[in-house]
């Protein structure tokens, strides 16, 4: 709260009379320029502080929450950082991370300047080096590449992505198919379930106005876009009124707050939500003419059901309630280990929710098991069903909740194909096969002259991290990776060049994301150069007004970019000029002009009431909300400009004449705009290839998973008929968080730390009572290809038979001067030259003395177990999904055993490589497709190289 005093809006106060004040909890927008606060400390003297307030976004996980940053007038100091009411999307509300961002921005083991490796990769031996040092010898080696035909060998692996889109526009202006990300580690699972149904790969739910609010794993705490969504959830529950399911095997404080907490066996929640749909199906708690309008349900019948009719929609609810009818409450419940009871309860309250069912998943089941992504299938089913698509309190597609602003003369698709991304093993797969990366590397599949880390962490966050360090230190394989990063990671000890980029109040981006029914573009921008412009002076490069030589990414691109194609010739440097200035580089003040001015509905108009340009109000306020109340835009009519030269297809679908060189939208195939309905109708409709909500996949025939076609039930390789409890055998959840902490970029906020610091393994008492440990026991847990070292809590949270070990703690640092002492612990790595590895840390979390005292004031030891290093890879042969749980074996820690301890044999990593890679069903499709077009993908290609080489375009 600030001490500063609201006054009514209804005029001047008559004479004699006080003007009405109250606190408010944030400066009305005409102050931020300057803002007055006194200092607490000084009480009961009155020590004014004079600030300007910039709005900026949250780095630190996908929400982009919005944040004010507190910018201290006398010498320009960040002071703090707290919400931005102007933000729709979090609304001036912040979890721990959006102001912990001071800590990282003032973290004094920050990396500040350019660095280049001067020993053997991992040596910890660094040398300060000029920016241009770096950039003339990454660019050349780019361009070197790119006129040898051999693009592939470049590649950019991104963790959280700074800006929608950015990234695609320097890849295809370089012609380079190099987009690799984390998402067969995240989400990839429940992308393919969503995206199968309608095209686009995530939920969007409407949680403030629904009556029944069904949840996969927590989204309170540790879910995706948990803060926004969170404040949504519970409006709708202590508001609205509506009930909450959970479905967690742990007692998560999403779970605390649920109606109904259901605890299943890891990898039957597909079975779980089946039942219930086959219960809607008898009773008829199902919306007809929904199901009818918006179903490919003729399809449906064709292939599952050639004997009868296929236009008759009785015979359909029929048929497929009998299709269903084997998913029993028993049938689930045996395969979920719960009552029974409480699958019917779950049943009976969706039965309640009409169209306003808000579902979502995201990993949890859909990242842990095999088959994982029928959970999100089975899960969207309930929406369909009930008619709850698109409604209010329903769920959406994340499609109408966001917007990618592009900027200007954007870079068409190109011919190419990466295989060490795209394999032929997973032509379904939702992203690229990241995780695969090191092994297909040791296959001879290729070589990377150019590896870019960017804000990503492999060797910590990936499974099987023993196999990317080899593959990061064999420079056969991997000729020169650039780490760009603002802090010091596991992943960057082992590269050539650490180049430092800003953090949230460092850096421009824009960013979008599906967080409730309406659109909302924010603006991430570096703080100190906005408040310097405000105050009149001019700054034309982020290094500038940044810490050190601090650079933003953007402008980083632009002149690498620049540098690879110094006279043009490459076709690439075009991309990069001025929309303002022909033939100059373009300014990141221009190109955000640009995106305001064009790409933004509504922004134009916005600024002008205000006498502000697009690029001012955007600076001022942080953010646009573009629309608002985005329901059922699959109704959309569609407009004489998208029908022209469209025809219908035998299925109605509306599609314009396309070539081989056409290149597709992000989702959805080329040429298609909509479809004609029974009643003649023309709308919108969904991006999948029958513009409609496909029940049945013919997508999924076309490429040989013709079983999967519709939603279903496939048991986990860790289902409990595959756990031996004689043999101590028990099933390990790992994708869980500590609420504060997110991959790489936490490691240096200081307060995050202070609140997260101990790395239990959750087990019921019941389980530690048959391994004969008890709270604070090491215990072994043993995998796959090696084991770590944990120390036990002894908790009824978590169900009988599960262990949990959050996935966010377990950093380490093999030097002194390369890692993040708030955090990681100092550790020996061995190898003894024949594939065994061993971790051992040799010093915790301890004080040391630094420019912040508080560093003398660290009171925690525990790093956590970096346990994912003990996990092999488990690509899902459908979605490519790595399949995080684990099936392990517990006993007591042995004599030698120290915690944190992780020992690995990377044969038996290949081994394990190789028998999940032998599950698949290698394209190309029936048709001659590496993959379906309509598809989400990264940098994607013209139509021609989504052909298989040899064959013939799709009749």
């Amino acid at each position: 709260m600030t001490a500063e005093t609201e006054h009514t809006p209804t005029g001047s106060a008559l004479p004699g009379q006080r003007t009405h004040e109250r606190l408010r909890n944030f400066p009305p927008v005409e102050n931020w320029d300057h803002h007055v606060e006194y200092d607490a400390k000084a009480h009961p003297r009155k020590v004014p502080h004079e600030y300007m307030l910039v709005p900026t976004t949250c780095f630190n996980c996908e929400s982009a929450c919005g944040l004010l940053a507190y910018v201290d007038k006398s010498d320009l100091s960040i002071k703090r950082l707290e919400g931005n009411p102007a933000h729709p999307g979090s609304r001036g509300r912040n979890c721990a991370k959006g102001p912990a961002t001071i800590n990282q921005i003032k973290d004094p083991e920050r990396i500040l300047y350019p660095l280049k490796r001067v020993g053997a990769r991992g040596s910890g031996q660094w040398e300060r080096i000029g920016w241009d040092e770096a950039l003339d010898d990454i660019a050349a080696r780019i361009r070197a590449a790119i006129v040898e035909d051999r693009r592939d060998e470049v590649v950019y692996h991104v963790g959280r992505p700074g800006e929608d889109g950015f990234a695609e526009r320097f890849l295809l202006a370089w012609g380079v198919d190099g987009h690799n990300s984390h998402t067969n580690i995240c989400s990839a699972g429940a992308r393919l379930g969503y995206a199968l149904w309608g095209g686009y790969d995530r939920p969007s739910p409407d949680y403030a106005n629904a009556k029944v609010i069904l949840l996969i794993s927590s989204h309170l705490e540790t879910g995706h876009y948990f803060n926004p969504h969170a404040q949504r959830i519970m409006e709708g529950k202590v508001e609205g009124g509506a009930k909450v399911v959970v479905l967690d095997p742990r007692l998560s404080n999403t779970a605390s707050h649920a109606d109904l907490w259901i605890a299943p066996w890891p990898g039957s929640e597909a079975a779980i939500l089946l039942s219930v749909a086959s219960y809607l199906l008898r009773t008829g708690h199902i919306d007809r003419a929904f199901l009818r309008r918006w179903v490919n349900w003729p399809t449906y019948m064709k292939h599952r059901h050639p004997d009868l009719p296929a236009d008759d929609f009785d015979v359909f609810v029929g048929a497929l309630t009998e299709d269903y009818a084997c998913f029993t409450f028993a049938f689930a419940a045996q395969e979920a280990q719960v009552p029974e009871k409480q699958i019917a309860e779950l049943a009976r309250i969706v039965a309640t929710a009409g169209s306003a069912l808000s579902a979502h998943v995201w990993r949890a089941a859909t990242a842990g098991n095999l088959g994982g992504w029928q959970v999100s299938r089975a899960l969207f089913f309930l929406n369909v069903l009930t008619g709850s698509v698109g409604t209010k309190g329903g769920t959406s597609p994340n499609g109408w909740d966001k917007i990618i602003a592009h900027g200007p003369n954007l870079p068409q698709g190109h011919e190419s194909w990466n295989e060490l991304l795209w394999p032929p093993e997973f032509p379904l797969s939702t992203n690229e096969m990241s995780i695969l990366l090191p092994h297909l590397l040791q296959d001879g599949r290729g070589t990377l002259s150019m590896y870019f880390s960017r804000v990503y962490n492999p060797v910590w966050t990936n499974p099987d991290g023993f196999s990317w360090l080899e593959a990061l230190t064999d420079e056969s394989l991997v000729g020169c990776h650039v780490a760009l990063t603002p802090t010091w990671s596991e992943t960057a000890t082992f590269a050539d060049y650490v180049l430092p980029m800003g953090h949230s109040t460092e850096r421009h981006d824009t960013q979008s994301y599906e967080q409730y029914a309406g659109k909302w573009l924010g603006f991430r921008q570096p703080v100190t150069r906005v408040a310097l412009e405000r105050m009149g002076r001019s700054v034309s490069d982020s290094r500038e007004s940044n810490p050190g030589e601090v650079w933003e990414e953007n402008e980083f691109w632009f002149e690498l970019s620049w540098r690879i194609d110094p006279d043009g010739s490459l076709g690439i440097r075009k991309f990069f000029e001025s929309p303002y200035r022909p033939g100059q580089k373009v300014t990141v003040d221009e190109y955000y002009r640009w995106v305001f001015e064009n790409s933004v509905p509504g922004l134009p108009k916005a600024a002008a009431d205000q006498g502000l340009t697009p690029l001012e109000y955007m600076r001022r306020y942080g953010v646009f909300e573009v629309a608002k109340d985005t329901y059922r835009l699959d109704e959309r009519p569609l407009t004489a400009a998208e029908t022209e030269g469209a025809d219908p297809d035998e299925h109605g679908v509306l599609r314009k004449p396309v070539t081989l060189d056409s290149t597709p939208p992000l989702v959805g195939e080329a040429g298609a705009v909509g479809v004609v309905h029974e009643d003649g109708s023309r709308t919108a409709g969904w991006l999948t290839p029958s513009r409609k909500l496909e029940l049945f996949s013919e997508t999924m025939v076309d490429f040989g998973w013709e079983e999967y076609a519709t939603p279903g039930y496939i048991e986990s390789h860790v289902g409990h008929r595959s756990i031996d409890p004689a043999n101590n055998e028990i099933v390990l959840v790992p994708t869980f968080r500590l609420p504060t902490l997110v991959h790489t970029r936490s490691a240096n906020a200081k307060y995050l730390n202070e609140i997260s610091n101990t790395h239990p393994l959750w087990t019921n008492p019941s389980d530690a009572a048959r391994f004969g440990v008890g709270t604070g026991d090491l215990v072994r847990v043993n995998t796959e290809i090696g084991y770590f070292v944990a120390r036990v809590w002894a908790t009824e949270s978590i169900r009988p038979g599960v262990l949990a070990l959050s996935h966010h703690m377990g950093r380490w640092r093999t030097s002194e001067n390369a890692g993040s002492r708030w955090a990681m612990g100092l550790v020996d790595l061995d190898n003894d030259g024949d594939g065994v590895w061993r971790l051992r840390y040799k010093q915790g979390v301890q004080p040391f003395r630094s420019d912040d005292p508080d560093s003398e004031r660290i009171y925690w030891e525990d790093p956590g177990v970096h346990q994912n290093l003990a996990f092999a890879v488990h690509p899902d042969p459908l979605s490519g999904m790595h399949c995080w749980h684990q099936k392990v074996r517990v006993e007591k820690a042995h004599a030698d055993d120290r915690y944190g301890d992780v020992v690995v044999d990377t044969r038996r990593s290949r081994e394990v490589y190789r028998a999940w890679l032998a599950y698949t069903r290698p394209g190309p499709s029936r048709s001659g497709l590496r993959r379906p077009e309509f598809l989400m993908r990264p940098v994607k290609p013209r139509r021609r190289a989504f052909r298989a080489p040899g064959t013939e375009e799709r009749t």
